[in-house]
């Protein structure tokens, strides 16, 4: 349900729903997003485990009260920031869980999976290796969701950390080592490094370089898919992400 607005400023206010435990993505947005268009605010989901059945519980039971509490703050977009969720029932399964929560927010709400495979289609990847942090379950979840939306997967590779907050513990140069490995004679068009709770935002330069194909990491796919929001409801204030405008 939509909400009447008070007067307020210029800047667009970004509402994002994360893990409890998650200590990565909120300082990846507030230091990407230009405080003279954006402000960002978080309200934050129980969860502990990085496992399916986790994570289901985050969304049916933690996930709409966190997005009610946002709405008290009229935010103009809805971020639903967890990846892995996301992809848990399918292709249409993060639309549909956006949906809903931006109804409790009042205001559209987007997703980080949907928020990937846009950022994919604008590079004109079709072939896609994955990395995660994730156990096995989840890091096949999310290779699924990208190809049930028309990507092929060439290979899934994750670390296999199953607590969410230790899905932060791995820095930049551990990522690229990973990567470096992982995809040692793997063949694709670019590759996709999942989980906003990973520090893949600070590691993708070092990637593209190390690897030699486009990179798209969560962060970086909703950084951009909040520009894309902001083009269009404010033609007239459009800005580059990370410009420090």
């Amino acid at each position: 349900m939509s909400v009447e607005r008070p007067a307020r400023d210029e800047r667009l206010r970004i509402g994002v729903l994360v893990p409890s435990s998650n200590t990565v993505m909120e300082n990846d947005l507030h230091q990407a997003l230009p405080k003279s268009r954006y402000t960002v605010h978080a309200a934050r989901m129980y969860l502990e485990e990085t496992t399916a059945a986790a994570e289901r519980t985050m969304v049916e039971e933690f996930a709409p009260a966190a997005a009610e509490q946002l709405k008290t703050l009229y935010p103009d977009l809805l971020v639903f920031g967890c990846t892995s969720a996301g992809s848990l029932g399918g292709p249409g399964y993060d639309r549909e869980i956006c949906r809903r929560l931006g109804e409790l927010a009042g205001c559209p709400g987007m997703g980080v999976i949907s928020s990937v495979a846009e950022a994919c289609e604008r590079r004109g990847l079709r072939r896609l290796a994955v990395l995660t942090p994730y156990v096995e379950e989840l890091t096949d979840s999310v290779g699924r969701s990208l190809e049930g939306q028309g990507f092929e997967i060439v290979a899934a590779r994750g670390m296999g950390i199953d607590v969410n907050f230790e899905l932060a513990s791995p820095s930049p140069e551990d990522i690229v080592a990973f990567a470096r490995e992982s995809l040692d004679g793997i063949e694709a068009d670019g590759v996709f490094v999942s989980c906003t709770n990973f520090r893949a935002l600070e590691a993708l330069p070092s990637l593209e370089e190390e690897l030699s194909l486009p990179v798209v990491t969560s962060n970086s796919a909703v950084l951009e898919a909040i520009e894309s929001f902001a083009a269009r409801a404010r033609p007239d204030q459009r800005s580059r992400v990370a410009s420090g405008s």
